[in-house]
């Protein structure tokens, strides 16, 4: 695991076509914006595992 440290509006690149975006910092909750291509899932992990469960069932 890559762990780096951002500011708001500082931003990090994976590969050459997703880049997140530190929108804000509130306590202990951070706001990201990610750019990335349409055919590039991007979820939640709650959300991703609760479709996992889902499929399994």
């Amino acid at each position: 695991m890559l762990i780096l440290s951002r500011k708001a509006d500082e931003k990090i690149v994976i590969g050459e076509e997703v880049e997140i975006t530190i929108l804000s910092i509130q306590g202990s909750q951070v706001k990201l914006g990610i750019k990335a291509p349409q055919e590039i899932d991007i979820y939640r992990t709650e959300i991703l595992e609760e479709m996992r469960e889902d499929d399994a069932a």
